[in-house]
């Protein structure tokens, strides 16, 4: 290989692995030449040399989810590309699992993408006593973690907004499980727009599971009970379940009552109607989370240095589940 390409066996070793300190132009040539060669890296031998695995982790709350499938596919995307495969883990919402996958994987792995965690503040502080791997936060923060997050209060903000210039002025909202982050940020967000704009009525109808049962069962009676004209949801699965519910009570969406989702998962745009959502960048939230990680694999923080955190823009997306309010 090392005479093929024209250069030293170390320099085919630094080209080859993703973090090697070579030029362009050199990896390039190594690799062209590899590629000739049908070379294909040994990551079993590999590691034995420089004690990585050529795996990441990723752990999600709920694969059922498109949202976190979508995480997933963007995960191993990036990882794919940089050279390391990845293994999921799907915790389902349980703090308990959520600590088991951390330490199955932490002999496999170099460093685990840990998304939209449901451990508290104390049991992520005290992962030092399960992992001696980097982990980077996705979708949910921590002093003394890196992590990639959305700026959700903008994307609520402009939820309210879009629906306040349709004329909505009593709107309902169904949040998520209390207990977790993207709960808390996206009602701080539903909460800061109300302030700010005086002649919104923010309808808070409570929590739910983050499921299409979790719109129809319950919640969306109390919506239609509350005299709102509007509801936003905590996820695009939650806003399914209120059409649906909406649709069997008769109240026609968006004529009589207007949805808002959030996330922006594929099916948004399928449904019937389409439905307006907080566009949430989730590919991009997965590139980014595993490039934080290759960083600090590649060189370590300082002591002392805060983690490096990401803030990723929302965006509303309208389509046809909001409209102009009917005057009666």
């Amino acid at each position: 290989m090392a005479k093929a390409a024209g250069v030293s066996p170390s320099t085919v070793s630094r080209a080859l692995t993703p973090d090697g300190t070579v030029s362009a132009v050199t990896r390039e040539r190594v690799q062209a030449a590899a590629d000739r060669l049908g070379y294909q890296p040994n990551r079993a031998a590999r590691g034995l040399i420089t004690g990585r695995t050529g795996h990441l982790g990723v752990i999600v709350p709920d694969l059922l989810n498109p949202f976190f499938a979508d995480i997933c596919k963007g995960v191993q995307a990036r990882a794919r590309g940089l050279g390391h495969a990845v293994f999921v883990s799907d915790a389902e919402r349980d703090e308990g699992l959520e600590l088991d996958a951390i330490r199955t994987m932490t002999p496999e792995v170099d460093g685990i993408v840990l998304c939209a965690p449901h451990l508290s503040s104390e049991e992520l502080r005290s992962l030092d006593r399960v992992t001696d791997k980097p982990i980077v936060l996705l979708h949910r923060t921590e002093p003394g973690f890196p992590s990639v997050t959305a700026d959700m209060v903008e994307g609520m903000t402009d939820a309210l907004t879009h629906l306040h210039a349709l004329g909505h002025r009593r709107i309902a909202y169904v949040g998520g499980p209390r207990s977790t982050w993207t709960a808390h940020e996206r009602a701080a967000g539903i909460q800061a727009m109300a302030a700010t704009c005086g002649d919104i009525e923010i309808v808070q109808v409570g929590s739910v599971a983050p499921h299409f049962d979790g719109g129809v069962t319950g919640a969306a009676d109390v919506v239609l009970a509350s005299g709102a004209s509007a509801v936003v949801a905590f996820d695009d699965i939650v806003a399914f379940g209120l059409i649906s519910r909406f649709t069997a009570r008769g109240v026609r969406v968006p004529d009589e009552m207007s949805v808002v989702g959030c996330e922006d998962i594929a099916l948004a745009g399928m449904a019937a109607p389409p439905l307006t959502t907080v566009h949430v960048p989730k590919a991009h939230a997965a590139r980014a989370a595993v490039d934080l990680l290759f960083r600090i694999l590649g060189t370590p923080a300082e002591e002392g240095a805060p983690p490096p955190q990401r803030v990723l823009p929302t965006h509303l997306v309208v389509r046809g589940s909001t409209a102009v309010i009917e005057q009666s």
